[in-house]
């Protein structure tokens, strides 16, 4: 099977689905209510058994505001396929964490970065920033330099705390050999 009739499996099975193919890459855009469905019959019936990738668009200014998108392929990589999703601003996404297990932490950071909630995940929680941290980074409208936080400053300009330790390997040494920490 090629990418091309897993896309058009999708639309026979589908009604909401619709297909477009570019440089190659097939995208089949589903709507959200049938996300799980789709993913379920990507899944089992397609063979799409691995999932490279889950992450997000926000396509601020249009209506609906964001899209989820997965990126499935089978182990042995002859069929490549992109799903994606739109997304409301307030609309919940159901989770395929259950269906692949590296969808979990892939959500979590949507969940993190965009703030977009999957329904049904096992441990939605903040991935990269700190719990009780108010904004997504990745929304459009969050400034590039940030926004002032409580959390105090880590940056360190002084003596890193490991230096000349026993796993910390010489900056200026000659050769790699000589730099490892048990050359010394």
């Amino acid at each position: 099977m090629k990418a091309q009739e897993a896309a058009q499996q999708v639309l026979d099975k589908f009604s909401s689905a619709k297909t477009h193919e570019f440089r190659g890459e097939h995208t089949v855009v589903v709507a959200l209510d049938d996300l799980r469905a789709v993913m379920e019959f990507c899944f089992n019936e397609l063979g799409l058994n691995f999932l490279i990738d889950a992450s997000s668009v926000d396509n601020m200014g249009e209506d609906p505001r964001f899209e989820v998108v997965y990126e499935l392929a089978t182990l042995n990589d002859s069929v490549h396929l992109r799903v994606k999703a739109s997304v409301a601003d307030a609309q919940e996404v159901p989770t395929v964490s259950d269906i692949w297990a590296t969808a979990d932490w892939h959500e979590r950071e949507i969940y993190d970065m965009m703030g977009i909630k999957f329904s049904g995940h096992p441990d939605l929680r903040r991935i990269l920033m700190w719990e009780g941290y108010p904004y997504h980074p990745l929304r459009k409208e969050f400034p590039l330099a940030g926004k002032p936080s409580e959390m105090p400053d880590v940056a360190s300009t002084g003596v890193a705390p490991l230096e000349g330790g026993p796993f910390v390997t010489s900056a200026g040494a000659d050769s790699r050999v000589k730099a490892e920490p048990r050359a010394r």
